[in-house]
């Protein structure tokens, strides 16, 4: 396949002329699309936005689950050269309407079961809005398969240029309000070529099954770019992945690859009966949004043979950049960095690490983002020199993998000496009792102490004898300093909705409490 002949939004057309037309380009319980019904739908909602007088380059919101209407959708915006622009459809009326004004949008797609809650803030901001269904007879209501029936038709795709907008995604908001990031036409091919290709080698005989959702950046490359730029299938799982509906899904529709996130591989083998389940189907698992802990990749090969590929990736690199690979592998780090792309660490004062060493990480590569829409001054702080700095503090050993040490702005000085809180968190994750932990720097007496908040598994019951003993574990395990001075047991963690702990949340909150005593020392 060569990467100049077409754009992800003619290679369909690519498709049909190999004669895969009456092949599944998706499964799932909606039943199967072949590649001629997904190319006839995307011709179809291509007109029907453009009779709705949607432009090229204007936007299009994407409020939509994991179906085939949201293939439709965005493939038919990008068909006429316009951009769509996914989100999370689960997201409340008034972030819907920021995601709708912040980005001009001119048309949005929504879910029928949102529809009603979403379409007055939509409306409000100038959107035309479509639902996925007809609420009734008559109901007056744009909906998506009326649309498609009423506009069926070839469609040449528009010509775009590679500098061309091509989609839009909205950062998870892991350090604060949402961004969105701007992606061009030229973006698509590196992460299907290098990653897809070079790191995965995906083909056209393999079977996509990712539990992230297609409006994240890593979803949509586990289920549409990667599957469709090679002409293999994708398989959908709408409504929130479970775990017995992960397994039951793996051993239903036999996919090859399977993309998740490493919250679901530390839960799946502990789900019911889940040693009994057939995944012999899978060739291979892939793991990115936060650092898979080695325990989780040992407990998960162990019961099923399988290999997980760790890798860091980011909404502004497209996908993942940096990743273990079948022939060079080490569980608890992030790999090395994927073909076509380079990565760099920099010290706090500015110089590159050179050799094995820690800092910040940088990465280029031919998908990084043109810009953040409306922020001027966050693009020129992220973008440099043709680098995109990550925010994130890695370790590189003496034979270039990288291993996570945190946020750079969520490192803790403690006592003169910088602490990273994901060192103490893998600790604490490996006491028998802890399920989940997250890691902070707190002030108390003008001085900054380690805090540490702990999710315990069932059955288990926290105190201050349980907190002696982890504050133990972690100094048995990590160097003197690296300990929770202090611990606070809670049932759950702020999440961003890809699962990853929003440390910038639980310090606002350890913030509004500065008025309260502080959590005792244990």
């Amino acid at each position: 396949m060569t990467t100049d002949r077409f754009s992800l939004f003619t290679v369909i057309d690519h498709h049909l002329g190999t004669g895969l037309g009456d092949k599944a380009a998706l499964r799932g319980p909606h039943g199967p699309v072949t590649y001629g019904e997904l190319y006839r739908n995307m011709c179809a909602a291509g007109r029907a936005l453009r009779a709705l007088g949607v432009q090229r380059e204007q936007r299009v919101l994407l409020v939509l689950d994991d179906t085939p209407a949201f293939f439709t959708a965005f493939l038919g915006a990008g068909r006429i050269g316009a951009v769509p622009v996914p989100v999370d459809y689960r997201t409340n009326p008034e972030q819907v309407r920021f995601y709708a004004q912040d980005s001009y949008a001119r048309a949005a797609v929504v879910e029928a079961d949102r529809y009603e809650v979403l379409a007055p803030v939509l409306r409000e901001a100038g959107v035309t809005v479509i639902s996925t269904e007809p609420a009734g007879p008559g109901d007056g209501i744009l909906h998506l398969p009326g649309l498609l029936r009423a506009h069926e038709g070839e469609l040449g795709a528009a010509p775009t240029h590679p500098e061309d907008p091509a989609l839009w995604l909205y950062s998870s908001g892991s350090t604060g309000r949402p961004k969105g990031v701007v992606h061009l036409q030229r973006d698509i091919a590196p992460v299907c070529r290098h990653y897809a290709g070079d790191v995965l080698g995906v083909t056209g005989d393999d079977v996509h099954l990712s539990t992230t959702k297609l409006f994240h950046a890593y979803g949509l490359g586990n289920s549409l770019l990667f599957p469709l730029w090679f002409g293999g299938s994708s398989v959908l799982l709408p409504g929130f992945p479970a775990p017995h509906l992960v397994l039951e899904t793996v051993e239903r529709a036999r996919p090859t690859l399977l993309f998740s996130v490493p919250a679901l591989y530390n839960a799946l083998p502990r789900s019911p009966g889940a040693a009994s389940r057939d995944v012999s189907s899978l060739r291979l698992c892939v793991s990115a949004a936060e650092t898979l802990p080695a325990h989780v990749w040992e407990r998960w090969h162990d019961l099923y043979g399988l290999t997980i590929l760790d890798g860091v990736g980011s909404t502004e690199m497209l996908h993942i950049y940096c990743s273990n690979t079948e022939r060079a592998l080490r569980p608890g780090s992030s790999g090395r960095a994927v073909p076509g792309y380079r990565i760099k660490l920099v010290d706090p004062d500015g110089a590159e690490v050179e050799g094995a060493g820690s800092g910040e990480m940088f990465v280029r590569g031919g998908s990084m983002l043109a810009q953040y829409w409306h922020r001027a001054d966050q693009t020129r702080s992220a973008l440099h020199g043709g680098w995109y700095r990550t925010g994130d503090r890695y370790h590189r050993d003496g034979d270039g993998f990288y291993w996570y040490e945190g946020r750079a702005d969520d490192m803790m000085k403690v006592s003169g000496l910088w602490v990273a809180p994901a060192a103490i968190e893998t600790a604490l994750r490996q006491h028998p009792d802890v399920a989940e932990a997250a890691v902070v720097g707190v002030d108390t007496d003008r001085l900054t102490r380690i805090k540490a908040f702990v999710v315990l598994r069932d059955g288990c019951r926290g105190g201050d004898a349980l907190a002696r003993q982890l504050r133990q574990w972690c100094k048995d395990r990590l160097a003197a300093h690296q300990f929770p001075h202090l611990v606070e047991f809670t049932a759950d963690l702020p999440k961003t909705p890809t699962g990853k702990i929003q440390r910038f949340a639980l310090r606002a909150q350890e913030t509004a409490k500065a008025d309260v005593p502080p959590a005792r020392a244990v």
